[in-house]
């Protein structure tokens, strides 16, 4: 299928039975104008691959210990990588919105060995970077940073 960001929504499970796409529901695959097609319809992949590379140059400047170096983002569904995070109060909130794409990449820690495996999540949008760590299945995750731009 044919999408104007590269994802590969024929391989997400979503693809015809919430979703039809980008080409086919003009940009709005879940009733909503994708921030993502917005700007490769103006500027082209040209303006979106130099938002995507100041995004990545952002997170790797925020030197988090363990966040290997960063090369790419990737258009992900939120539904897909919304966990939920124990705020403070002790109630378990997802912080993304399920009718949203956003750019995004899983990372294994830097100091992973044989008996310890953490992940970092980072996704991001024009408004703002999040970093989460958890470990295997989305285990104990735990927000790291909430960064607005």
């Amino acid at each position: 299928m044919k999408t104007l960001c590269g994802a590969e929504c024929s391989n997400c499970n979503l693809y015809n039975k919430k979703c039809k796409g980008c080409i086919e529901t003009n940009a709005c695959p879940f009733d909503k104008k994708c921030w993502i097609a917005k700007y490769i319809e103006i500027g082209g992949n040209d303006s979106f691959n130099q938002i995507k590379n100041d995004l990545i140059n952002e997170i790797n400047s925020l030197n988090i210990d363990g966040v290997p170096k960063i090369d790419e983002l990737y258009p992900l569904q939120s539904s897909f990588i919304n966990l939920e995070y124990m705020l403070p109060n002790g109630k378990k909130e997802k912080l993304l919105d399920d009718s949203e794409a956003y750019l995004g990449n899983q990372v294994e820690c830097v100091f992973n060995d044989e008996d310890i495996k953490q992940y970092f999540g980072i996704v991001a949008n024009m408004n703002f970077i999040m970093i989460s760590s958890y470990e295997e299945d989305n285990k104990n995750q735990q927000l790291i940073i909430y960064k607005k731009r």
